[in-house]
Order: C-alpha cells, then sequence, then structure tokens
C-alpha cells in the first residue's frame, strides 16, 4: 500500500504540474495515466462501476466524480484530481484542488482551509481513538470559517478493494464510528462547500455538484493507523 500510494502521489503532483488555463481535463487525465501504468500499476478508477477515465477531475461547482474532457480549464478555475493507483492487489487513493492561473481571494482560502481541515481530523487518526474524532474535527473546522461539509459523500476504508469499511463521515453523524486499530489503513477527504452541503448529480450520472451553485474543494490523504500515529501513504517518490 505504501507503492500504491507513492504512485497515486505521483500522478497528482504530474496534474498538478500540468495545470493552467487551456489544459484540457482529458490532458491532466493523460498524464496521471501515464505515470501510474509506468510503475507496473493501474488505475484504479478506470472501469470501476462502470467509469471511464483513469482520474476524477472537477471544477468549481463539480464536487466529485467529473469525468476528463475536451474542456479548457480557465483563468479563476479550481479543479479538482482525485487519482487512484492499483498497485500488487492494493489501491492508493488521493486527491487534491488546484488553482488555474490567477484566482479569487476566496477561492484560495477554500483550496488551504479543506486542505488543512485534512490534517485537523488527522490529528485524531490514534490508536483506540474513534472515526467521530476525525469527523469531529473536519466539520469543526471548516464550520468556523463558515463553510459547508458534504454529507452524501465521505471518507472511506481502503485496502485490497478501493471502497471498504469503515465509513468515514466528514462530519459527525451521532454515532461513535469504528475503532482506531493499528493496520488500519483509510482514506479521509474532505469535500467543502463555500455555501450549503447539499449536492446533486449531473446528467452523465457521474459528476456531483453543489446544488446551490457554490464552489467546492476536495482533498484526501491514505493513511495507516500505527502504535506511534498515522502514517501518510500518499506521500513521498515511489521507489
Amino acid at each position: 500500500m505504501r507503492k500504491a500510494g507513492k504512485i497515486a502521489n505521483e500522478a497528482r503532483a504530474a496534474c498538478a504540474s500540468l495545470v493552467s488555463p487551456g489544459v484540457t481535463t482529458r490532458e491532466l487525465d493523460a498524464a496521471a495515466r501515464r505515470i501510474i501504468e509506468k510503475y507496473g500499476a493501474t488505475p484504479s478508477f478506470l472501469g470501476y462501476d462502470g467509469f471511464p477515465a483513469s482520474i476524477c477531475c472537477s471544477v468549481n461547482d463539480e464536487v466529485i466524480h467529473g469525468i476528463p474532457s475536451n474542456r479548457k480549464l480557465c483563468e479563476g478555475d479550481v479543479v479538482k484530481v482525485d487519482v487512484g493507483a492499483f498497485y500488487m492487489g492494493y489501491h492508493g487513493d488521493c486527491a487534491a484542488s488546484f488553482a488555474v492561473g490567477a484566482v479569487h481571494d476566496d477561492a484560495h482560502k477554500l483550496i488551504e482551509v479543506t486542505k488543512q481541515s485534512f490534517y485537523e481530523g488527522l490529528k485524531f487518526a490514534l490508536k483506540d481513538g474513534r472515526i467521530s474524532g476525525i469527523s469531529r474535527a473536519i466539520q469543526a473546522y471548516n464550520e468556523s470559517y463558515g463553510y459547508s461539509v458534504v454529507r452524501d459523500f465521505i471518507g472511506h476504508g481502503i485496502g485490497a478493494e478501493l471502497h471498504e469499511a469503515p465509513e468515514v463521515p466528514n462530519y459527525f453523524s451521532g454515532t461513535r464510528g469504528a475503532r482506531l486499530v493499528p493496520g488500519m489503513t483509510l482514506a479521509i477527504e474532505p469535500m467543502v462547500n463555500q455555501g450549503a452541503w447539499q449536492v446533486t448529480r449531473k446528467p452523465d450520472g457521474w459528476g456531483i455538484v453543489t446544488a446551490d451553485g457554490s464552489l467546492s474543494a476536495h482533498y484526501e490523504e491514505t493513511i495507516l493507523i500505527t502504535e506511534q500515529g498515522p502514517e501518510l501513504l500518499t506521500v513521498g517518490d515511489y521507489e
């Protein structure tokens, strides 16, 4: 899983390096796939429940699951890149939001708060803790800035399958959730809206957009629970 995670991270970084006005989301998809396949891995998302691309690429009010296309990124856009790599029987999954050229200060703030909310949740990813500790921290941090967290889609366990138990909500669901034990691997992924938390599905059956048309951001890492604390698996270079 460490290797799968590092491959996914390198593919995400390749996309980040290409983000600029005029680049198409399909070009980002091709770049990620080249990196993933270079290491003998396969894109986790390609063909998953029929998904037609290697990455999810969502722009502005698209929250997640955007299908790469000939759409060109424009100055001021916020693009979310979600990447998964399947390597020797295991998955790595990560995502980040990127500013396209010069963006409004409000967009920069949303991107940074969303990313930091992941790290606020990570503080509670400790042995013998509960999923709800992560969830509460993510929700509280985002709401302190007046943002809302999406409730219809959440983080998840990950390993031999892309989506496994336990569920990892980005808000307090009213239950304590699973106990965290060493060896558990999780994909924690805050999805944060400037407006209300409600979302709707696009006619293509995949893309999820904010119901009120507000801007959205997304950040994700795959982590491992250890005796000493959480370890980020989707960081560093592949070796």
